[in-house]
């Protein structure tokens, strides 16, 4: 089969993929080339043809421009052509999507904002939040209104200190109570050395102006 042009010699190709083809080439190393035809890609403008080595033994590719193509003759069809179905194009099967799992983690993550927004309290002062975040890193506490709540136990009003802890008459709160008073102490002692540590920067004096003797004075 001789081709016209170069476009009907893709088309040509295109159309019998699969089939056993004798190429003849104006290579000289490869004159004639006999295989099965595996692509004509008319991008690169390149054909593949396996061609076998050994009965036994895997095919090899040969690799050709396709403007070296003088004529080429089908010599099989390909499998569909003969009465055999085609292999079907296989599609890798997708992985299913846990999407049980992705929504607990999305409700994970909703959780964690929502118990990070109930943290903060902008109807008290920087320093009443500074001090409840600081009883958070002992003690389990929550806001309740303006109060503060640790451990279920123990409720703290403002100005949140010491003396403003208190809690039940059992045992085990009054317990509570002690050890959260000493949590708040160090943490208002700390809070205030960290404001007494802040530096405030010395405004630089004003240099005197000499304008020197007036005249006539």
């Amino acid at each position: 089969m001789g081709p016209s042009s170069m476009v009907s010699l893709e088309n040509a190709l295109a159309g019998v993929i699969g089939a056993r083809v004798r190429l003849q080439t104006n290579i000289s190393s490869q004159q004639a080339v006999e295989g099965v035809l595996f692509t004509a890609c008319p991008i690169t403008n390149l054909v593949a043809v396996a061609v076998p080595t050994h009965p036994s033994g895997p095919p090899t590719h040969r690799i050709l421009p396709i403007s070296s193509i003088q004529s080429f003759t089908i010599v099989s069809a390909p499998p569909a052509a003969n009465g055999f179905a085609s292999p079907p194009a296989t599609t890798p099967a997708l992985a299913a999507i846990p999407t049980a799992s992705f929504l607990a983690r999305a409700d994970a993550a909703v959780a964690r904002l929502k118990e990070a927004a109930s943290r903060k309290n902008k109807a008290v002062s920087r320093e009443a939040q500074d001090l409840f975040d600081g009883i958070s890193r002992s003690y389990p506490v929550q806001w309740d209104g303006n109060n503060m709540v640790v451990m279920d136990s123990v409720v703290i009003s403002a100005p949140y200190r010491a003396e403003d802890c208190r809690a039940g008459n059992a045992p085990q709160s009054q317990q509570i109570l002690v050890r959260v008073r000493k949590v708040v102490e160090n943490e208002r002692k700390k809070i205030g050395d960290r404001e007494r540590k802040v530096v405030v920067p010395a405004v630089p004096a004003i240099p005197a102006v000499h304008t020197g003797p007036r005249k006539g004075g």
